[in-house]
């Protein structure tokens, strides 16, 4: 996969290529349906496969921390891709320029002009353009127009329920992980480097490897039973919390602190995930650290419970 970041630096598709546009959150069994019908279709028309995304999602650009929390930052969403069959993935900044440029205008100057798309697979409900003025049945009459096709793909549909970003980030609030991954396709899992913290869970026997998360808000809180990937290879469980640390006055920073069971390595500034098994508890404040330290020995032994150790 080919990752392309901002107009200036399309290589030129003389042939055109099959394109596809959407935030693809979470990159969950509705998304990779659109990604495998498209590329199926670049490989049967002999043309590169191209996944357009914005960065940020323009409902971020408008509503700013009002906005609907991310299911996966963007290096996340970028690692996902790679997995998928896609060729190309095209990031463009949205910015004042995208919020009012009108949708006759991106489909004259993006889509053909800069990307020659051949062939476009969008969602049924895609709005696009100022004031989403643009949809599927502007796009469907300059197709004809232009001479590329366009097709809708309909809702993906699980259990009889339309498989959106809404619909997990809802579960995931709602601490139910397992119908989260249904809809994902594998755990909710979240990537970052370890950093340096206050060591506090040290003194009190657990020491964590921490991880800033860069987000404007997060889609889970509490304490869960986990797995954490990229070291060395190995799953190693272990328990985390995410959130403010109230009883350590961690101020409005969200922080995902886990502690991994048996491992004593220093793992400061390596790049790892973290898989979420199953919800324990949500995060609370205690009296004091020895209450907090009682609390944690508890959780332990429940996640370990939960990841059959």
């Amino acid at each position: 996969m080919r990752l392309i970041r901002g107009l200036a630096h399309i290589e030129p598709m003389p042939k055109g290529c099959v394109l596809t546009i959407g935030n693809f959150d979470g990159l969950h069994l509705g998304h990779r349906a659109v990604i495998d019908k498209l590329a199926r279709q670049g490989r049967g028309m002999g043309l590169p496969s191209v996944a357009l995304i914005f960065e940020p999602q323009p409902l971020e650009y408008f509503q700013g921390r009002n906005a609907p929390s991310r299911l996966t930052r963007l290096r996340e969403k970028i690692i996902q891709f790679s997995a998928s069959p896609i060729d190309r993935v095209l990031i463009l900044r949205f910015n004042r320029y995208f919020a009012d440029l009108e949708a006759e205008a991106f489909i004259e100057d993006i889509l053909l002009k800069r990307l020659n798309v051949k062939y476009l697979v969008v969602g049924d409900d895609f709005h696009f353009g100022k004031a989403r003025r643009g949809n599927f049945a502007m796009l469907k009459e300059k197709g004809l127009e232009f001479g590329f096709q366009v097709e809708d793909t309909p809702s993906y549909q699980l259990d009889g329920h339309r498989v959106s970003s809404t619909m997990i980030r809802d579960a995931l609030g709602e601490g139910d992980l397992d119908y989260a991954a249904s809809m994902l396709g594998r755990s909710y899992s979240v990537c970052g480097r370890v950093a340096y913290g206050d060591k506090i869970g040290r003194t009190i026997g657990f020491p964590t490897a921490n991880i800033q998360l860069s987000r404007k808000n997060t889609p889970i809180e509490g304490v869960f039973a986990v797995v954490m990937t990229g070291i060395d290879g190995r799953e190693i469980p272990g328990v985390a919390n995410v959130g403010t640390r109230p009883t350590v006055g961690g101020g409005s920073k969200v922080i995902l602190e886990t502690h991994l069971f048996d491992f004593n390595r220093d793992i400061y500034g390596h790049y790892v995930e973290v898989h979420f098994k199953k919800k324990i508890r949500n995060e609370m404040r205690f009296p004091s650290l020895t209450e907090l330290k009682a609390q944690i020995v508890n959780d332990v032994a429940e996640a370990k419970k939960i990841l059959l150790i």
